[in-house]
């Protein structure tokens, strides 16, 4: 088994602050093409809470309405195809495989392995993780089925049962992967399932959701209309887009944002096997 390390304060510290370079330059990607973004979780607390990352936060969270993101998809791979530095990553079904069910914009001249994908053929830079954003239906069985189909779409393209969230989900789970074992079908199912569970336009319903955040926030609801434009807040110096509902989004998916955790939750939340700031992960 491959021993986790442990990431001191200083260390982190300069982990956030190379991360704020891919922050900076996603940022002048999405305004030089008029893309919609904004902070998400923990940035968002960090923002509000801290002016900057929460201290022990390593990693940066976005989030786009679905039609941004999907042009955001298509322009950097226009744009930015001899970009060396950063890499826009998504499981395709072909030749990419990522182990996650959302993009990841990865910073190439750095190192650092996560101990769940320690085992899967990407560049292991520094990650910042890019989630869409989309319509949440109205009425109780169109919402069932959307998260349904969120699930089964996580399920297949992750090919990962989710590990929190009892004994039944993990049995179900790993049944469902086990009955279709090739990864060509398991494609066409998670792509099916991605279809019908973004049929909802963000632009046109009164509600949204995050549908490739986890089993947990996927199940939030909040009004598109904390989502519909954004307001700008220092981030480490930085003005940083926030959801101009960020308030009613925090409480919704946090609770009291406001109080700290425990002092043994005020750790960072990502387990690494391998982190060099100094060494591109190509080497």
């Amino acid at each position: 088994m491959t021993e986790i390390i442990n990431v001191d304060r200083d260390t982190l510290r300069k982990l956030q602050l190379k991360e704020l370079d891919s922050l900076v330059y996603f940022d002048e990607f999405c305004k030089k093409n008029n893309l919609r973004y904004y902070l998400l979780g923990g940035c968002v607390i960090g923002a509000v809470r801290h002016g900057g990352f929460i201290p022990w936060d390593d990693d940066i969270d976005l989030i786009m309405p679905r039609r941004d993101y999907r042009k955001m998809l298509r322009l950097w791979s226009e744009q930015e195809k001899d970009n060396d530095r950063y890499l826009m990553l998504t499981t395709d079904g072909e030749s990419v495989f990522t182990g996650n069910c959302f993009a990841t914009m990865v910073d190439t001249s750095a190192t650092m392995v996560k101990e769940n994908q320690k085992d899967i053929d990407v560049p292991h830079g520094i990650v910042t993780d890019i989630f869409p954003m989309d319509g949440c239906p109205d009425g109780k069985l169109k919402r069932y089925l959307q998260y349904y189909h969120a699930m089964m779409y996580s399920l297949y393209i992750t090919e990962v049962v989710p590990s929190n969230h009892g004994g039944l989900v993990r049995f179900v789970g790993g049944l469902l992967l086990k009955l279709v074992p090739s990864r060509k079908r398991r494609t066409k199912i998670w792509k099916k399932h991605e279809k019908k569970m973004s049929q909802y336009d963000f632009e046109t319903h009164i509600n949204c959701t995050e549908l490739c955040a986890g089993p947990h926030y996927m199940q939030n609801k909040y009004p598109r209309d904390a989502f519909i434009k954004a307001e700008y807040h220092d981030f480490e110096g930085l003005s940083m887009p926030l959801p101009v509902g960020y308030d009613i989004y925090l409480k919704t998916a946090f609770g009291d944002y406001m109080a700290l955790p425990p002092e043994d939750k005020q750790v960072p939340h990502h387990d690494l096997v391998a982190l060099d700031l100094d060494k591109p992960c190509a080497k």
